[in-house]
């Protein structure tokens, strides 16, 4: 999945497929982040970093309790998450 995948679950009216977009935007963002982060260690990224490797993984740290929190609110409210395609998720 990527992020142009959940515009229509963004624009819904429900609040639960909102929800949903969130969650898959965030997991995608953590996701493509952790990716990133795994090449920094290793020196092969493609591109010359503004920031530092700290500051990237504190954005992922934060990412992951977001995830979290998506999580809880989705269970409390019933939206079943198992949706989201394994592979890709961390």
């Amino acid at each position: 999945m990527e992020l142009k995948d959940t515009i229509n679950l963004m624009t819904s009216k429900n609040y639960k497929e909102r929800l949903l977009a969130e969650y898959f935007q965030a997991d995608i963002r953590a996701n493509k982040l952790h990716k990133v982060l795994e090449k920094y260690k290793q020196c092969s990224l493609d591109f010359k970093p503004n920031c530092s490797y700290e500051l990237l993984n504190k954005r992922l740290i934060h990412l992951k309790e977001y995830l979290g929190t998506l999580k809880e609110e989705a269970n409390i409210l019933g939206i079943d998450l198992a949706v989201i395609n394994s592979d890709e998720s961390n």
